[in-house]
């Protein structure tokens, strides 16, 4: 019986995206032990996370004909061993180092999303595309509940040190596994497209993905309400493990299994909440209501008094990555329903370009806001509500978008 292809492209994307983010919130989870170990406040990681994002921007902004050329597998593969190497110099422990690792990490995240969208793209059947793109997403939190639940333990009982080779091995590892399904996922790159300087810098290659989102009225709000995901997101990945040690007095164990709960639940609702989307065809509205209960449910989780009990940390903490992280797959499937076929990667691209300057930005300005404020519990509420206003002006532009197209 010959197994269809969407099931493998499927299978290759989920694994890449599961490492790439294994890889990625592994550094805020051991944040709290590498930030003392460099003499850097424990709110630093919001900088060194917001390099991460700067450096997946770049990739979406110049990243187009590299992923011509060698085609998604191999940017993918190229992907993992550029986060390894990241990882590696994570482990000299310096300021500088950490700045330098962070960025590549981010260059290293950076073919997820345009790659994955576009092998799914090809493969996947219309009828269940939000359920697909979504498991293909339930690879971010089940790559940052592993990081939870495997990378906090090890750096507590062996050392930072011995969690960062953990995470160089799994890399290089997936990159080798994927490496059968190059000769049919990667067919149809084109191995004349030019990756010279002046062909990757020309203002053409980084204007095209955002002027991909004009193929469609409904792009621009999408990412809009995509960033303001992003920023909740942003914030709750970056700053949960250190803010329940730092203001909640958790061990580091303890803030990464409650982690490990908010990325296990987000694995669960982003199938579970992809499979109602193309259940009841409407993805956008569904979009609007979880972020409405996801603004709500994670104001919850930032205004936990300090001596909240385990359990009731470990429910909010789950309650909020079901509905607040877990809108991605949903969202990457309507970019990619709404874009023009010859368009899907570069729409992806510059759509997820504004989401990732959500991850560069959010981060600095929550650690600037508990600097200044001296309150953990009010960025996290401040970051939380923007979701519920932004939805709400969205789905007023989209209703008056729907009545013009009516009239």
């Amino acid at each position: 019986m010959k197994i269809p292809a969407w099931v493998s492209a499927l299978s290759v994307t989920l694994l890449m995206q599961a490492v790439a983010s294994f890889l990625g919130q592994s550094l805020p989870v051991i944040a709290p032990l590498i930030t003392a170990s460099a003499g850097m406040a424990p709110e630093t990681i919001g900088h060194l996370q917001a390099l991460v994002a700067a450096g997946t921007v770049l990739f979406l902004l110049f990243g187009g004909p590299f992923l011509l050329r060698w085609g998604p597998v191999l940017t993918l593969q190229i992907g993992a061993a550029v986060s390894a190497l990241a990882m590696l110099l994570v482990g000299l422990g310096t300021p500088a180092a950490l700045v330098v690792a962070s960025l590549l990490l981010g260059i290293g995240y950076g073919p997820s999303p345009p790659a994955g969208s576009r092998i799914l793209a090809a493969t996947a059947p219309p009828r269940h595309r939000s359920l697909i793109f979504s498991i293909k997403q339930a690879g971010a939190p089940l790559g940052g509940a592993c990081a939870g639940l495997l990378t906090a333990p090890v750096a507590a009982f062996y050392g930072w040190p011995a969690a960062l080779v953990m995470t160089v091995i799994v890399s290089l590892l997936a990159a080798l596994v994927i490496q059968p399904s190059k000769a049919t996922l990667d067919s149809e790159r084109d191995p004349n497209q030019s990756l010279r300087l002046h062909t990757v810098f020309q203002r053409q290659t980084w204007l095209a993905p955002m002027l991909a989102l004009r193929h469609h009225p409904a792009l621009p709000p999408l990412t809009v309400l995509a960033v303001s995901f992003a920023v909740v997101q942003g914030c709750l990945f970056t700053f949960t493990v250190t803010w329940l040690t730092v203001g909640h007095g958790l061990s580091l164990v303890q803030a990464g299994a409650a982690f490990a709960c908010l990325q296990a639940a987000g694995v669960v609702a982003r199938i579970l909440l992809g499979w109602l989307a193309d259940r009841t065809g409407k993805p956008m509205r569904n979009l609007l209501l979880q972020a409405a209960f996801g603004s709500l449910i994670a104001m919850a989780f930032g205004a936990m008094p300090e001596d909240a009990p385990t359990y009731a940390i470990n429910l909010l903490a789950a309650a909020t990555g079901f509905f607040a992280a877990s809108w991605n797959g949903i969202y990457l499937a309507e970019v990619a329903r709404l874009a023009p076929p010859a368009q899907i990667s570069a729409a992806t691209a510059g759509s997820t370009l504004f989401t990732f300057l959500a991850y560069l930005f959010a981060p600095v300005g929550f650690a600037l806001l508990v600097s200044w404020s001296g309150s953990w519990s009010l960025a996290f509420i401040l970051a939380a509500a923007q979701l519920g206003v932004v939805a709400l002006f969205v789905a007023l532009a989209l209703r008056r978008a729907a009545v013009k197209e009516v009239s």
